[in-house]
């Protein structure tokens, strides 16, 4: 490829709205070009990207078994009904009608469709496994669509969905698909870590997170300093602290505490530390009636130690909460608790609330808490004594650097990532919605056991870059970059000699299956050599009249700060040897 012939469109300045790295960087390499709110035209540098990513992971699947095949972008919306998620979805899931008044979904993701496949054409034991993948167009109404490709609405991504016989079989598939993307990541030369996971609006069961380290990450990666154990923050446990709650040791009594709202606040005016404070958070659950109206309104307080932060995803999984809960509202709180909220606790309500503590708060003693009374704090309190045992004790909260690991080896330590794939076991959330089902070996109609895998393909170019770049511009790996080598002719349209060994290197290097590109735009070396390291070709080979006549040329590596002389004769193989490295 001669840079002349290619699509280079680089820019000094990042647009205003670009808010991180891979954003600012792959607008400003040509390799994006917003359209509008999380809508982005794939220019042709950055297609070469992704068309790559797209090539490492269609490999790595058909390896592993999988069988490609192609999905709607716009499915019917009667398939999403009988799974459940046409409404439960929400706003997320773009719902479309047709000029008959029917439904349509633009898919996020395409388990209803694929269940459908199944269910038609699956009728034996005998098919199974089977593993059907895509690489396909997806869209999510997000909110707030930002950060370029890294939470954009339209988005390309590889989706995979495994049908077995049996649990075991299905778990089976899951472990083939895990190994197949550990392959698939080890390929594209990025740092990462597999985390459990929790399984989200998927569902299912068994679930991993394949994390790429990154500073910027939006996701906080928990691992063990002693073990192999990782998970996301929302899957991550807090253990229950060992040994028996202590004896009470002060009497409760009502404390004045002006103005102070928080327990941070609380604690310095107490000069107390701030882990004998108790933060509250008031939830409710609604019940409907027939009609879908409201017909009763159920409160909860959580208890969190209060230096500790909820998770809400632990708090999803609490027996009563599991049915979807909403934060309560001013009005209710004051309903059962008599107070504006900055000065709630679990002692003298006004109407029965269900309280449920986490681990830390069940086991403190002469801990400190609202009174429910502006401007006043309850201290040494203690559980039994002063209020009944909790109606509930679960895991609510984020973990923190420096717990105890959850299998009993090491501390917790945290890092930051940004999530590019997933593996679930679905067991047979859809295919009993669905009523998918093969004649099973006595017989018997059963219900598909699947599994769903997904990579973003598009977001995974921008992930890279989080992880590989410096002031200059984009650093990729070579497995992804848009090209792996470029030349760069200084005075190529001057010196016949200079043309001749650019053009003769060109050649050679195509010829041995090098992706190299020939800059024979005849731009300044300056500005030359800027367009290449800001979209991060990582392999440059220079060529000069000057080191021409010396018999010399020059390679430098992204990463290198200097450029290191080769023969002239020698170039060619030596650029090979530093790929094969």
């Amino acid at each position: 490829m001669k840079a002349s012939q290619f699509y280079i469109a680089t820019l000094k300045e990042a647009p205003a709205d670009a808010e991180v790295v891979s954003h600012k960087l792959m607008t400003r390499a040509g390799m994006i070009k917003k359209l509008g709110a999380g809508i982005y035209t794939y220019m042709p540098m950055g297609l070469r990207v992704i068309r790559k990513v797209e090539a490492i992971v269609r490999e790595e699947m058909n390896r592993a078994g999988a069988v490609e095949c192609t999905m709607p972008v716009v499915q019917p919306g009667e398939l999403w009904q009988e799974s459940g998620r046409f409404e439960k979805m929400g706003p997320e899931l773009l719902r479309i009608t047709d000029r008959h008044e029917r439904d349509f979904v633009v898919q996020p993701t395409s388990e209803e469709v694929v269940t459908d496949i199944a269910r038609q054409d699956l009728r034996s034991y005998k098919q199974l496994p089977k593993n059907l993948y895509q690489i396909q167009t997806k869209f999510r109404d997000e909110r707030r669509p930002r950060f370029g490709l890294m939470r954009g609405r339209e988005f390309i991504m590889k989706d995979a969905y495994s049908f077995d016989r049996d649990e075991a079989g299905a778990k089976h598939s899951y472990q083939v698909m895990a190994q197949a993307y550990r392959a698939i990541f080890d390929r594209f030369g990025l740092r990462y870590r597999a985390v459990a996971a929790d399984s989200g609006a998927i569902g299912g069961d068994l679930s991993e997170e394949f994390q790429v380290i990154a500073h910027t990450g939006e996701d906080a990666i928990i691992y063990s300093t002693g073990s192999d154990y990782a998970a996301n923050m929302e899957k991550a446990e807090a253990l229950a602290p060992a040994g028996p709650r202590p004896a009470s040791s002060e009497a409760m009594a009502r404390t004045p505490t002006p103005g102070k709202s928080t327990c941070a606040a609380v604690a310095e005016l107490l000069s107390l530390p701030l882990v004998r404070t108790v933060k509250t958070l008031v939830l409710a659950t609604d019940e409907l009636n027939a009609q879908g109206e409201v017909a009763r309104t159920r409160v909860w307080l959580l208890l969190l130690r209060g230096d500790h932060d909820l998770n809400e995803v632990k708090a999803s999984k609490v027996p009563g909460l599991d049915v979807g809960f909403r934060f309560a509202t001013v009005p209710e709180i004051v309903e059962h608790f008599g107070s504006k909220p900055g000065y709630l606790g679990p002692i003298g309500l006004k109407k029965p609330v269900t309280i449920v503590a986490d681990r830390e708060v069940a086991v403190m003693a002469d801990w400190v808490c609202g009174a429910n009374e502006e401007d006043m704090h309850l201290t040494g309190v203690n559980w039994g004594r002063d209020l009944p045992e909790p109606d509930l004790v679960a895991d609510l909260r984020n973990v923190l650097a420096g717990d105890p690991s959850p299998d009993g080896q090491g501390e917790l330590a945290i890092e930051r990532g940004i999530e590019i794939g997933h593996v679930f076991y679905l067991g047979t959330k859809y295919s009993r919605a669905m009523n998918a089902t093969f004649l099973g070996e006595d017989g018997k109609p059963k219900f598909f056991e699947m599994g769903c895998y997904g990579i973003g393909i598009t977001r995974l170019p921008a992930a890279a870059i989080e992880q590989n770049h410096d002031e200059r511009g984009i650093i990729w790996p070579d497995a992804i970059a848009p090209f792996t080598v470029v030349i760069c002719p200084v005075g190529m349209d001057r010196s016949d000699a200079v043309r001749e060994a650019a053009e003769r290197l060109h050649a050679e290097l195509l010829a041995a299956g090098v992706d190299v590109i020939l800059d024979d735009r005849g731009e300044r070396p300056g500005a030359m050599f800027a367009d290449w390291e800001l979209i991060g070709v990582p392999h440059r080979v220079t060529i000069g009249d000057k080191s021409l006549k010396e018999g010399q040329v020059e390679y430098q590596h992204r990463r290198e700060g200097a450029a290191t002389k080769v023969p002239a004769g020698e170039i060619a193989a030596f650029v090979k040897g530093r790929l094969a490295a």
